[in-house]
């Protein structure tokens, strides 16, 4: 499969994929966390409240409503841990268009129940033939369009949404933090923020047990993390950072934090205590990198990117 070169986002995209998604996805707000003066001003962007409660939702209803009349004919399929599924199933089954998902079999219950409840075919597979099905954009069985989760123009268009609205309600905004998984979110929203105000701050974030960004960084180019675990950071860190989206950070991204899954834990119960917010693994590792301090006073959206985690899980994880 020849595939399109990597390119910028351009504003013009972002702009018009956010006329194109207007009526699918929800213009999530941005809350204050008061936390008090010895800690930086942090503002929450709750894309936990999209109606898949999850930011994937941009990226997938704009890769949908660009398909060709052939296109939705034939159907589409994706791989996922679970939000790019559901955001894909969403979209599809708005435009009656039939979706399968290949879904890492570990996925949370709740992540499955509801891409099924979308009408998505779902094909379970291991973590490590997902990956490796992300790279070759093959699967059998899997038949129709293939929505890529990240590495996809019009994904990462819609993704960048959400830094037109975050500029719209914080113009005074120094940083901006995002979970890296593939890397789709920050390239959009990224994209979006440097386009108009090239002087805030980009940071990603990652779990320490799957932090292949932070180590490309480092290295100056694409790594493998050989120490990846699985966690309850499931929607966040990769095993590797693909060349063509490291291609695609790179002008974008300004630095890269990692952060322990004791941090995120804690980042999850200060959300749930002080705002009431229901955050999956993913959606806290912003938040966590935050209070550590590294982005500076603020103000710092800190992106809540999901809350589709079991309640069980999350009970267990913020009781402690």
């Amino acid at each position: 499969m020849i595939l399109e070169p990597v390119r910028p986002i351009q504003l013009s995209e972002i702009r018009e994929a956010r006329k194109r998604i207007a009526q699918t996805i929800v213009r999530t707000p941005l809350i204050r966390l008061e936390l008090g003066p010895d800690f930086p001003d942090i503002r929450l962007k709750l894309e936990n409240l999209q109606p898949i409660n999850a930011y994937k939702l941009r990226g997938a209803a704009n890769a949908v409503a660009l398909l060709s009349d052939s296109e939705r004919e034939r159907g589409v399929w994706t791989i996922s841990a679970g939000n790019a599924g559901q955001g894909v199933a969403y979209a599809a089954r708005q435009a009656r268009v039939p979706c399968a998902v290949v879904v890492i079999e570990t996925a949370p219950k709740s992540k499955l129940d509801r891409m099924r409840a979308l009408g998505a075919k779902l094909l379970p597979v291991p973590y490590e033939v997902a990956w490796k099905t992300l790279e070759e954009r093959s699967f059998s069985g899997a038949e129709g369009t293939f929505i890529h989760p990240f590495d996809d123009d019009n994904f990462i268009a819609g993704h960048g949404t959400m830094g037109l609205e975050i500029l719209e309600d914080a113009p005074d905004t120094a940083a901006v933090i995002a979970s890296i998984g593939g890397g789709g979110l920050i390239t959009g929203v990224g994209s979006a923020i440097k386009a108009l105000k090239s002087e805030i701050k980009i940071f990603g974030v990652e779990p320490e047990t799957a932090a292949p960004a932070a180590l490309s960084f480092k290295m100056g180019s694409p790594q493998v993390f050989k120490e990846w675990k699985a966690s309850f950071v499931d929607g966040a860190g990769g095993q590797s950072a693909f060349p063509r989206m490291w291609e695609r950070m790179k002008p974008v991204v300004n630095d890269y934090f990692v952060v322990s899954l004791e941090e995120t834990r804690q980042a999850m119960r200060l959300m749930a205590e002080k705002t009431r917010v229901i955050s999956e693994g993913a959606g806290a590792l912003p938040l966590a990198a935050a209070l550590r301090g590294e982005a500076g006073k603020g103000p710092i959206v800190a992106i809540v990117s999901g809350g589709n985690i079991d309640l069980n899980k999350f009970c267990e994880l913020t009781a402690q």
